[in-house]
């Protein structure tokens, strides 16, 4: 595997930071959701006033993953207020970990996960925790093998579908 650089993104990146939340979530969701759902995610959930207010909200970060400065695959860490439920500032929330289809397999996603860990550390909380879609069996082997438990459920909205995140946690 070529040399994987993890970096932050800045405001400056939100054209890449749209293309590749756009891509990654297409690829991992669209087969198994309607397309009035899916175009109604993306262009929401990825317009550019959304990505711009989340990369200057200072208790949330992205990280990129790349290879020869192109994006492979990036995530997304909440802190505090921003999280998405808890919102407990002794925890951290990972909102996102999505890598492009083309390099599943290849550990980018433990690499990002691996940075995770690392600000989690930094930042002296005592737990991360997630939301995972439960049909979403390979994200969740990820997440076990990593040391998460499952310890509740949530409803996430896609389009119209309520769908139900497992919700894991990993005690650190």
């Amino acid at each position: 595997m070529e040399n994987i650089e993890i970096k932050k993104a800045t405001l400056n990146d939100i054209e890449q930071l749209q293309q590749i939340g756009r891509q990654t979530f297409f690829e991992t969701f669209a087969a198994t959701n309607t397309e009035e759902n899916m175009s109604k995610y993306l262009d929401e959930g990825f317009s550019l006033e959304k990505l711009a207010a989340e990369l200057n909200d200072k208790s949330s970060e992205f990280y990129f993953a790349l290879i020869n400065d192109e994006v492979i695959g990036y995530l997304k860490l909440n802190f505090g207020q921003s999280q998405t439920e808890l919102k407990d500032d002794k925890a951290l929330e990972i909102e996102r970990i999505y890598v492009l289809k083309a390099f599943h397999g290849q550990k980018v996603g433990q690499l990002l996960y691996d940075k995770a860990i690392q600000v989690a550390k930094q930042m002296s909380v005592n737990y991360i925790w997630l939301g995972v879609w439960e049909e979403n069996p390979r994200a969740i082997r990820f997440y076990k093998k990593n040391g998460f438990v499952e310890f509740d459920k949530h409803i996430f909205k896609l389009g119209d579908d309520e769908q139900t995140d497992i919700m894991m946690k990993l005690k650190l």
